[in-house]
């Protein structure tokens, strides 16, 4: 059986894909031989994504795929654990100056995605350019991959040690609902901010951006339905790696905290609303509620279904700030992911070159919510800037063989 910190690569299904990616704009268009060629050099500094499934028994586990990973001229997907894809669980693909990534979620999430997106740019852009970037701060072929990095990070936790925590929040099952439209027509719209007029507004209103789009998602909810008396659910997610002191591993060990905003809280006053939700937010993040998730996964508790819905909406803010050298080069970065019913919107914020980015995705046709939000915005006084939208065409997996 496969250690607990290793990937669980059966979370997908025929419905559920369970996939994510970086979405990265650079200022000229892209040249494909210089991508494969530094998709491939990156395969000995980050093993752990050039992997494919295989069977251990009656296991599931990742070993070595030699074949290259694919990296096509066109936007379409495909499947990840497929011909198409040369069995790899993850792909790249480009389109005149747009360049992504896209992986299966169970490998990573967005912490650990950013290194090798990074080194993916450095390399490419050194030699696109031709020019010599400092590298501090990249992962680069040569170097020594540190056990922090590649092996279990838990590895000096006491688990016998670990009991319960004080405050465990008690989830709240009929909460506020935003579907509308056709099910399943998934859609992301790209949003772009000022990162100093976002980060003053925090400091105004005593925010993060994590709670400030948690209060602004939940007032474009109740501008949505003005008559709904259910409380809207906002979960924002955590990295147990990073509470528990192991910022560099690249596995994946997602939590969430959940914001509750009922209907008889008044949100009239911001800045009142994301104190707030700051409170509920330090409440639930102490590392006494991390050991305790990591303690469950080992002792074999089951993970959430991903089609019961968990929460009204979902704000994910993976760290990802400068690409230091490489910064004049790259207009935009989004983080997209293929969604599921967990939640039913789901904001995932970026932020690189003194901006941020926003993936605003929606697995329903109607565009009525994302209006509400955008109404919320200019009633707060925050600038944006719309860089569009587009159907979610993401790689799927092909889960025939899991």
């Amino acid at each position: 059986m496969p250690e607990f910190y290793e990937p669980i690569l059966n979370l997908s299904d025929a419905e559920n894909h369970n996939t994510m990616g970086v979405n990265v704009t650079l200022k000229e268009p892209v040249d494909g031989d210089i991508l494969r060629d530094t998709v491939e050099k990156l395969r000995v500094r980050f093993p752990y994504f050039y992997i494919k499934a295989a069977r251990k028994g009656n296991d599931l586990i990742t070993v070595p795929n030699e074949l290259p990973m694919t990296v096509r001229n066109t936007w379409e997907p495909i499947n990840f654990n497929s011909e198409a894809s040369n069995y790899h669980l993850a792909a790249w693909k480009y389109e005149g100056n747009k360049l992504a990534f896209e992986l299966a979620h169970s490998l990573t999430d967005g912490a650990g995605l950013l290194p090798y997106i990074k080194s993916a740019m450095y390399l490419y852009l050194s030699k696109a350019t031709g020019k010599t970037f400092d590298s501090t701060g990249f992962r680069l072929p040569g170097d020594v991959i540190p056990e922090s990095e590649s092996g279990n990070p838990f590895k000096d936790i006491d688990f016998d040690a670990i009991e319960s925590p004080l405050y465990q929040k008690k989830p709240i099952d009929d909460f506020f609902r935003l579907v509308r439209g056709t099910y399943g027509d998934k859609k992301v719209f790209y949003l772009k901010f000022s990162e100093s007029q976002i980060m003053q507004y925090c400091r105004d209103k005593d925010g993060s951006p994590n709670a400030i789009m948690a209060v602004l998602s939940a007032r474009a909810a109740r501008r949505y339905d003005p008559d709904s008396t259910k409380t809207v659910t906002v979960s924002i997610c955590t990295d147990n790696k990073a509470i528990l002191g192991n910022h560099d591993n690249y596995r994946m060990f997602a939590g969430a905290v959940t914001l509750d905003f009922p209907k008889d809280r008044c949100l009239d006053d911001i800045g009142k609303a994301c104190t707030i939700a700051r409170g509920q937010i330090m409440l639930q993040i102490q590392k006494e509620n991390s050991l305790w998730d990591i303690k469950k996964l080992k002792d074999g508790e089951p993970l959430p279904d991903p089609n019961i819905a968990l929460a009204s909406i979902c704000v994910s803010y993976p760290n990802s700030r400068s690409f230091g050298p490489l910064d004049p080069y790259i207009e935009e970065l989004f983080y997209v992911t293929s969604l599921s019913k967990i939640t039913d919107v789901f904001f995932i914020i970026a932020c690189i070159n003194h901006s941020l980015f926003i993936s605003f995705l929606q697995p329903f046709s109607s565009d009525e919510y994302f209006r509400c939000f955008l109404e919320e915005l200019h009633y707060a006084g925050i600038d944006y800037e719309e860089m569009g939208s587009e159907p979610i065409r993401m790689c799927g997996i092909d889960v025939t063989t899991f």
